[in-house]
């Protein structure tokens, strides 16, 4: 039998397609996922309508709905160790580092709630015979759709303010990670959030995706993918009138200025970037060094990936497990194998693993790429992979404007012990988080978000409540 997908608060097995889930790790068979038609995913739009207008869940205190967060929170640490396996053999992270992830999604959870609790509308101070104030409304049904990299923290991420704003949402997760999308909406039925409020439906993202995001009672959507599906979406949501939210894909560099501590830019680089297998938004997939401390650096980073251990995820000690499917590792080879013929040479890996314990799995090697022209695709294009584009530069003004010359701008990692100069390229580098010494440190209550083509609006801190509500002004006759 099917997993099925929660619309209403009944269980209902989808009448689309099937979908296969398969663990990358060694190529056996997970689960298999119902997927919704069009007339499902309408029906899940109007569930969530139903439950908006009911007001069960809107109309409560602020305080009341951080409650459920809050139970939210718990429950997902009380199942910890079976989410955590789940995503793993989904997507093929590392066992330890999913447990990471469901820290991480639980505190981003804890975070929203203290938010809700604190909600409350902006009044300004009496002019003559009125009072005005300004409340912050939910926008009604809003539509979450989230990727497969890291879907136990971006479905929280995406789910907790949206909720805490008192909106009814339609998640549709990815359909390479269905079930964690729906142990979400599962644990949100367990804690007692009314039926109809959270609603998940599984499925491909050009068929139920897009009748999800076409839907006309659906009041906003959120999105984290690649550029072109967010493309795809933002011209949607634009004929529709409808405000969107879009966390897209990057081509983040970092800065290696020749001042700097080599040993340690060397660890944050190959972890920015060999991290997650590269299949993170902010992977740091551009590397720009000084010329002059370019050979001594480039030595150490390869270092640095020889020691980087690639195993099974549920090895405790791998650092770094498959790709997320054998689709996926394909397409990486693909990008390095075009890099080469565009003259690029293959500093570190650039093939699939050796070893026997590595033949059934979508594994690839970290990898560094040097010898390429700055126009070269693989230095142009997110490869979402653990490869690496190594570029010299001769001075500050060269290395900004290499960095910014891309269509992304989503993050940015500068190494050098001079402070000044670090805060001159910060002013003028085009990303929506930049690091200083260190890279891919987020916090929850620091907005998150890219510029140019990695997408529109903020998530995260007090932008990722405001981000699901509409302001609207109130006046008092006094």
């Amino acid at each position: 039998m099917s997993e099925q997908m929660l619309i209403g608060g009944d269980w209902i097995e989808g009448t689309g397609p099937a979908l296969e889930s398969i663990n990358p790790a060694d190529g056996s068979f997970n689960a298999e996922f119902s997927t919704a038609t069009d007339s499902e995913v309408d029906d899940a739009v109007a569930a969530a309508k139903d439950s908006y207008y009911r007001g069960e869940w809107r109309a409560l205190k602020p305080h009341q709905r951080a409650d459920y967060l809050f139970a939210f929170h718990h429950t997902l640490l009380e199942r910890k160790e079976e989410i955590a396996r789940l995503q793993m053999r989904e997507n093929g992270k590392t066992i330890t580092e999913c447990r990471g992830q469901v820290d991480q999604a639980a505190g981003i959870i804890r975070y929203f709630a203290a938010v809700c609790e604190t909600m409350e509308a902006e009044v300004t101070p009496p002019r003559g015979d009125y009072v005005s104030m300004v409340s912050y409304d939910p926008y009604g049904v809003v539509a979450l759709v989230t990727p497969w990299n890291s879907p136990i923290t971006l479905n929280a991420q995406k789910l907790a303010p949206a909720l805490a704003a008192g909106n009814s949402v339609v998640l549709k997760p990815s359909e390479v990670t269905p079930g964690i999308g729906l142990e979400m909406g599962r644990i949100c039925q367990d804690i007692g959030i009314p039926s109809g409020v959270v609603n998940v439906v599984s499925g491909r993202g050009a068929v139920v995706g897009d009748r999800l995001i076409n839907n006309p009672d659906v009041r906003m959507i959120s999105f984290t993918g690649g550029t072109e599906s967010g493309r795809a979406i933002a011209r949607t949501a634009g004929e529709r009138l409808v405000p969107v939210a879009l966390e897209l894909g990057g081509k983040s560099p970092n800065i290696v200025f020749a001042d700097a501590d080599l040993d340690k830019a060397a660890a944050g680089v190959g972890s920015g970037i060999f991290g997650s297998q590269g299949q993170s938004c902010i992977a740091g997939s551009r590397l720009f060094v000084e010329a002059s401390v370019r050979e001594p650096f480039i030595a150490k980073l390869r270092d640095f990936a020889a020691k980087w251990r690639i195993g099974h995820p549920e090895d405790e000690n791998a650092q770094m497990g498959p790709m997320a499917s054998f689709h996926h590792r394909d397409r990486i080879a693909g990008y390095v194998s075009s890099a080469i013929d565009e003259g690029g040479e293959i500093l570190y890996g650039g093939d699939v693993p050796d070893g026997p314990e590595f033949a059934k799995g979508a594994y690839y090697q970290p990898t560094i790429v040097g010898g390429l022209d700055h126009g070269a695709r693989a230095c142009q294009e997110e490869i979402f992979g653990p490869v690496l584009c190594a570029l010299p530069f001769s001075d500050e003004n060269d290395v900004v404007a290499q960095a910014n010359d891309t269509v992304y701008g989503l993050a940015c990692g500068i190494w050098t012990s001079d402070f000044a100069k670090a805060w001159r390229v910060c002013q003028r580098i085009e990303a929506g988080s930049v690091w200083v010494n260190a890279y891919k440190q987020v916090s929850i209550s620091t907005s998150f978000g890219g510029m140019k083509d990695s997408g529109i609006g903020r998530e995260k801190g007090i932008d990722g409540v405001r981000l699901y509500t509409e302001p609207k002004a109130i006046y008092l006759a006094t």
